[in-house]
């Protein structure tokens, strides 16, 4: 492939961007990332020509690849043409609002923001005010934004921020666990129980390879926040309506959180966060309550259409269906050829989402596996070998994945994500026949 266009662009974007990029993980690819020039359908065309499966939308917010039904791309054209925006409510929020109250279980009343990151931001906020605590609990390796309380790392109690710039007292309000380790979560209460404010976790880890979590997990989670006080806040940044479909993964595990966090897919690929929970809780948000929380672009006009216009249509049609049943295939298809070249990896993910994990230990037989991606089952010949938590998935075959495995897809025109942590979609716009090529480059790469 030629990729002279993309290497000039990137020339000059060292010269006025940091590294040549506006968010870090763009820059993983070496020796530079090629510059996508525009998309279609389940694929994107770089700045030379290159033509690639994209299995990386966006890094989540796209629900139908890059080509929008008709009534979502009405929507954002109609409210684009009366206007940006006027610092005034508007009815399409209220009406967004009203369907993500409808569908998600523990969501009462909802606050729309402009981030994932600002979302989790608030939702600290909020249970700290809501509990009168300071500690915030957040899984080993999870990412919950660019933000002062959840950039650490270390065990429990004994953390230190994550990034230069981060004062060590913000660390200190924070505490960490190992995801799927119910006897850690046991003794962490018991130890600091009093002072937590909230838990903070993904309902999957989503964000640090696709850890799907153990029997009983969450609900142990749920009960230490019941018997202590503190609020259990899932991060649906990611899995919000593509894991469960509308109602989430936490309709999906039978979860009712007391905060969720959202982004991506609720903006139907435009700026967004969302806080969403208990009215009781939200609702101390000025100007209801005392907790503040304002933005001049909260609940921008042409993003609630987005948004709204997006879920509206995956509702009324069989759009989850379609996603899921090429996820499946996917995987299934993924665990076959890992069976029979590399037995050593795990094939992770559900519904919308998937990757094959460069884990390096292999069970003595794949009879009785999970056939569509690990699900932590007990009974499972692989239970024993699959990643459990984000030091599992760390602990695998990073370079060769980033350094052979990557380049190989790419030359084959499989676009996936830029390091191994990081999820890949499957959307509305691809067909059987991309699945079929990418399987047929997991060959070849593997």
């Amino acid at each position: 492939m030629n990729h002279e266009q993309s290497r000039d662009l990137y020339d000059r974007a060292l010269s006025v961007m940091p590294g040549g990029v506006n968010s870090a993980v763009r820059a993983a690819i070496e020796p530079y990332p090629f510059f996508v020039e525009r998309g279609d359908g389940g694929h994107v065309i770089d700045a030379d020509g290159n033509r690639y499966v994209d299995w990386v939308m966006g890094l989540g917010p796209l629900l139908y690849g890059h080509d929008l039904p008709q009534p979502v791309e009405a929507a954002i054209q109609s409210h684009a043409s009366e206007g940006p925006m006027y610092g005034t409510p508007t009815e399409v929020e209220v009406e967004h609002a009203e369907f993500v109250t409808r569908h998600v279980p523990s969501v009462e009343m909802i606050r729309f923001v402009n981030s994932g990151t600002e979302a989790t931001v608030s939702a600290c906020r909020l249970a700290r005010a809501a509990t009168g605590r300071d500690k915030i609990v957040v899984m080993q390796g999870g990412y919950h934004g660019a933000q002062e309380s959840t950039l650490v790392e270390g065990d429990g109690d004994a953390v230190h921020p994550s990034s230069p710039g981060i004062p060590q007292a913000f660390a200190e309000q924070t505490l960490t666990l190992p995801f799927n380790d119910k006897e850690a979560a046991q003794t962490l209460f018991e130890e600091h129980g009093d002072d937590i404010a909230a838990v903070l976790t993904e309902p999957i880890l989503a964000n640090y390879g696709i850890v799907h979590p153990v029997e009983g997990y969450h609900e142990t989670l749920r009960d230490l926040c019941d018997d202590y006080g503190s609020l259990l806040v899932f991060d649906e940044v990611i899995t919000g309506f593509r894991v469960g479909g509308l109602q989430c993964a936490q309709g999906k595990f039978g979860i009712e959180p007391d905060l969720t966090t959202f982004g991506k897919l609720i903006g139907g690929g435009f700026p967004v966060g969302a806080i969403g929970g208990r009215a009781e809780l939200v609702e101390q948000f000025t100007p209801a309550g005392d907790v503040f929380q304002a933005g001049t672009f909260s609940g921008h006009p042409v993003t609630m259409a987005a948004g709204l216009e997006s879920l509206r249509y995956a509702a009324e049609n069989d759009v989850h269906d379609h996603i899921n049943d090429l996820g499946d295939r996917i995987r299934e298809g993924l665990t076959d050829i890992v069976a029979d070249q590399a037995p050593e990896y795990t094939v992770a993910g559900t519904d919308g989402i998937f990757k094959v994990l460069f884990s390096r230990t292999a069970p003595e037989t794949f009879d009785g596996h999970c056939e569509a991606g690990c699900r932590q089952r007990t009974d499972c010949p692989r239970f024993d070998h699959c990643p459990k938590n984000a030091a599992d998935v760390k602990a695998g075959e990073t370079d060769r994945w980033r350094r052979v495995f990557w380049p190989k897809m790419k030359d084959q025109g499989i676009f996936l994500a830029q390091n191994q942590f990081e999820a890949q979609f499957v959307t509305y716009a691809h067909t059987r026949e991309d699945v079929e090529e990418t399987l047929e480059a997991y060959k070849e790469a593997l």
